[in-house]
């Protein structure tokens, strides 16, 4: 092949797989995370932040509320980056904030569950175990190499008294709602209430079919385009004052939120309105009403402020680690897993572990392609090993935690996680996996 025809070819599979991210993935748990993430810069105080996660919290409470808070929102790699960024920059400890990192993506209770289905409960609870262990010890190393400055003396483990009014209590379960609407796989967010089959057939077919993509993928992929100037004129300078840009990105993004909702069929356009797309539109609605009758001016605009601030500061890496992601994995053979990880060896499992950096798979993708692995011959150690690191190691969330963190320590982190999760695999398959 002409060298200028492969280039095209991986170009091609780099800008695929960034189509497929921003048409459904991104969607339903990225966009209310970073809401969510503005809130807790831009309205929660500091002391709600530090009085469980702070770094003069005792271990036995901030690192359980760390893990305990990843466990609970339980979401993506990507997802849990502009919640994690919001922790940290409201005072939380690094060993509790790194743990927080590593068990939000690695426990999600989705992924766990279909683990155990697809690829057998061995690995499901190997899986779920040894994040959670790892997330606590990985924090603990990090805050010993790192020490943080010592906070100024006070009289007491909570002496911070912040508090904040039940209606930011209600906003901010409003905005977790919409995340958990958006993710769980229940039937009653995933059962189709109603049908509705417009009489007409979808336009450009061939072409969305030669792009992979649904009619509603393309639309969604268009608001988000239409929401990037919108937002950047409505929202760049929202702390000086609302305007009509501002009220147009927000409508914009609901928009957006309703539309992913539904699930749809290609060929003719047939929408099917499942309970996740009324859960959506009610919470929709619950989050206006709140913020209308119960939020100051101010403090709407620090939230936006902030939740725009993420999305400038994270956004642009996640695409560019999901564009790279998409070319690294066009360049690697099917045949290299059964040669080189067929084996449950140290170098096996190091190589699944850098599998799971360049062949980042969003969340619940990952399974169907571990077990793809094993049907092709990896070994059930190194399968672990993948499982581990793939939520944790990929490209995007390197970049955007460098970011955040600095070289140094993000250097660090992915280390301790390399080195984890391959001595867990090599440990899995050398003597659970005979079992």
């Amino acid at each position: 092949m002409p060298v200028g025809d492969y280039i095209l070819q991986l170009l091609q599979a780099g800008w695929m797989g960034l189509l497929d991210y921003l048409a459904a993935h991104v969607l339903l748990c990225l966009v209310p995370a970073f809401f969510i993430a503005g809130y807790l810069s831009g309205l929660m105080p500091k002391g709600v932040i530090t009085r469980y996660l702070g770094p003069r919290t005792p271990k036995h409470i901030s690192y359980p509320a760390a893990a305990a808070g990843g466990f609970l929102l339980a979401v993506c790699s990507c997802t849990i980056l502009p919640l994690f960024a919001g922790i940290w920059k409201r005072g939380a400890g690094l060993g509790p904030a790194i743990t927080f990192l590593f068990v939000g993506p690695a426990v999600n209770i989705l992924a766990i569950s279909y683990t155990g289905a697809a690829i057998g409960m061995d690995i499901a609870l190997a899986r779920i175990v040894l994040s959670i262990a790892f997330g606590i010890l990985i924090g603990l190393i990090m805050a010993a190499l790192f020490k943080q400055p010592q906070a100024a003396p006070s009289v007491g483990l909570f002496e911070d008294d912040s508090a904040m009014r039940p209606a930011l209590w209600v906003f901010f379960g409003l905005l977790l709602a919409v995340l958990v609407a958006g993710t769980l796989q229940i039937d009653l967010l995933t059962g189709t209430l109603f049908t509705v089959q417009l009489p007409v057939d979808v336009p450009m077919q061939p072409t969305l079919d030669a792009l992979n993509l649904t009619l509603q993928g393309a639309l969604l992929i268009v608001l988000l385009v239409i929401i990037a100037p919108v937002a950047w004129k409505g929202l760049n300078d929202v702390l000086n004052g609302f305007n009509r840009w501002t009220w147009a990105s927000l409508a914009l993004v609901a928009l957006t939120l309703l539309l992913a909702a539904p699930a749809t069929e290609s060929g003719s356009i047939v929408i099917h309105f499942t309970g996740r797309f009324v859960a959506e539109a009610l919470l929709l609605a619950a989050i206006a009403y709140v913020a209308a009758r119960h939020l100051e001016r101010d403090e709407l605009a620090g939230w936006l402020a902030e939740t725009w601030r993420f999305v400038k500061q994270i956004f642009p890496l996640l695409v560019v680690g999901v564009f790279a992601a998409g070319v690294v994995r066009a360049l690697i053979p099917e045949d290299w897993i059964r040669t080189l990880a067929g084996q449950n060896t140290i170098g096996a499992n190091l190589l699944a572990v850098t599998f799971g950096v360049f062949m980042y798979f969003p969340t619940l993708v990952e399974v169907p392609i571990a077990r793809m692995f094993l049907d092709l011959g990896m070994n059930r150690g190194p399968l672990l090993a993948y499982l581990l690191s793939d939520p944790e190691l990929s490209l995007q969330s390197i970049l955007v935690t460098g970011k955040i963190l600095g070289r140094r320590k993000t250097a660090t982190y992915v280390g301790l996680v390399a080195v984890f999760s391959t001595l867990a695999g090599y440990l899995f398959g050398l003597f659970l996996a005979q079992v």
